[in-house]
């Protein structure tokens, strides 16, 4: 038997005085109602009372949550709304990548969304895709800046090489690193190792301008910058994004300007030439293709296919059947087109949800409505009371009932929300799922090959290659009633002919 998922609630209200449907209370009754129907337990609760949520991060209820994620005190958090954990875009995904790395989910009520059914982990890969392209698309825009700084001689931000400094926006020769940068060359024309180049210097006491020992690498890079023979070259490189490498632009987006030389341009090219030589006696193997779908393709006959040779094929060993990576990744594409929005059998659980989801709230429409009533009813008693058109005992009369009236209601408006909560996230209503798994389809060939891999990943089950046709296995988590319990696991299969 599955051992039932421990989780935590998060409570975050801006004031005390919220009116009764965002009181802490009722966000916390509802939350542990879905935990309730979904058969979790409820281990703690996290209350940041009258708490802004500009920025969370450094709340002690924040650091305790984290930290019982990390020590697998919860493997879950149930909240009201996104906007109730966090309101910073950017602390909202680092607690979605924290909650990713240590396997717990996050359960949104409002949004319908609960990482811990794969729908609801798509909706957070695609989040995350969409943030990484807001990103790229903020550094287009810094990047369409920068050639035209270049091109008027401005520093691009960071250092001056080594060697050199800026002073008022001017490129000069620094009179005290300038010496050891020219032996640097006059050092590596004896040896010509980069390492032992290296040596020498830091065993004469010679230091990087942050105070580390000379390597290989900076030598190398010390010796092709073209500034020490007096040729300071801008925008000729640009960043893949936070940890990733720097890559050379094409030389015509390259601006090259005149600066004062350390040493002499035939010292520059002889040491240039040098290195050269010894990248070309390299015979580098270089690493192994990864492709989108390695590890989920299948052959009729049972065994797995993979890609075995340079020629970009999946090959069954056994029976020779093969089919090009190109074929299958457009194919596997397309079906991303059906993934969640056109099958049958959604369409059938969507309506009978819709169905029950429509009743469920009307229900607390009304049960609100007479709230409402009750409460001003009981205003008027009160009134009547306090002018003394109302005994004691007559007051009694009518007021008791109608307490007991206003609490049943009070009780029973988080456990309708609740039922909703549940049937929204069990049967894929959300439109903003929906909504994204389109953008996922339109964007997927601009997506980088981590994200995409992710996604594939999360919904795919199998892809078995037969003599005609494929059949895929995209895996999702339906019920056929809104209220069955967490749902059988079924598959979406996909057959096509190639």
């Amino acid at each position: 038997m599955e051992t039932p998922k421990n989780v935590g609630i998060w409570i975050r209200v801006s004031t005390e005085m919220q009116v009764q449907d965002d009181s802490p209370e009722h966000h916390e009754k509802r939350a542990k109602l879905y935990a309730e129907a979904k058969g979790w337990n409820v281990i703690t609760v996290y209350r940041l009372d009258a708490m802004s949520g500009k920025s969370i991060m450094d709340y002690p209820e924040t650091k305790r949550m984290l930290a019982d994620i990390k020590n697998g005190t919860i493997t879950g958090l149930v909240f009201s709304k996104l906007a109730r954990l966090a309101r910073n875009t950017k602390e909202l995904l680092e607690i979605s990548e924290l909650f990713q790395e240590s396997k717990a989910d996050l359960v949104s009520l409002a949004e319908a969304i609960d990482t811990s059914s794969p729908a609801g982990r798509l909706f957070f890969t695609i989040i995350s895709a969409m943030a990484q392209w807001e990103r790229e698309e903020i550094a287009s825009r810094v990047q369409a800046s920068v050639p035209i700084r270049a091109s008027m001689g401005k520093p691009l931000g960071g250092q001056a090489t080594y060697g050199y400094k800026w002073v008022e926006k001017e490129l000069l020769v620094d009179e005290k690193e300038a010496p050891i940068r020219k032996l640097l060359y006059d050092i590596f024309l004896q040896n010509k190792r980069k390492k032992a180049t290296a040596n020498e210097l830091n065993k004469l006491g010679h230091r990087t301008r942050n105070g580390s020992l000379f390597t290989g690498t900076t030598v190398e890079r010390l010796l092709k910058d073209q500034t020490a023979k007096g040729k300071r070259i801008a925008n000729y490189t640009k960043s893949l994004g936070e940890g990733k490498n720097w890559v050379i632009k094409p030389e015509s987006d390259w601006v090259e300007f005149p600066c004062e030389a350390i040493v002499d341009e035939s010292i520059w090219n002889e040491c240039k030439l040098i290195l050269d030589k010894q990248v070309k006696k390299r015979v580098p193997n270089g690493p192994k293709t990864v492709h989108l779908l390695a590890g989920y393709v299948y052959c009729s006959c049972g065994t797995k296919m993979y890609v075995y040779t340079e020629n970009p094929i999946y090959k069954c060993t056994a029976c020779k059947r093969k089919i090009a990576v190109l074929d299958l990744d457009e194919i596997f594409h397309e079906q991303l087109k059906s993934f969640l929005l056109t099958d049958s059998d959604l369409e059938t659980i969507n309506s009978k949800s819709n169905s029950i989801l429509s009743q469920k709230e009307s229900l607390l429409k009304t049960t609100r409505n007479e709230y409402e009533k009750l409460l001003k009813k009981t205003e008027i008693q009160m009134n009547l009371r306090v002018d003394g058109e109302l005994s004691k005992e007559e007051f009694a009369r009518f007021y008791q009932p109608t307490q007991l009236q206003l609490r049943q209601l009070e009780l029973q408006i988080p456990e309708l929300e609740a039922d909703i909560d549940f049937i929204k996230i069990q049967s894929f209503s959300s439109d903003i799922i929906i909504k994204d798994a389109k953008e996922l389809y339109n964007n997927w060939k601009q997506l980088p090959y981590n994200e995409k891999r992710s996604i594939v990943e999360t919904i795919t089950k199998k892809i078995v290659i037969d003599l005609d046709t494929i059949d895929i296995s995209l895996s999702y988590q339906p019920t056929h009633h809104p209220f069955s319990g967490n749902g059988v696991k079924r598959e979406h299969n996909v057959k096509g002919s190639y």
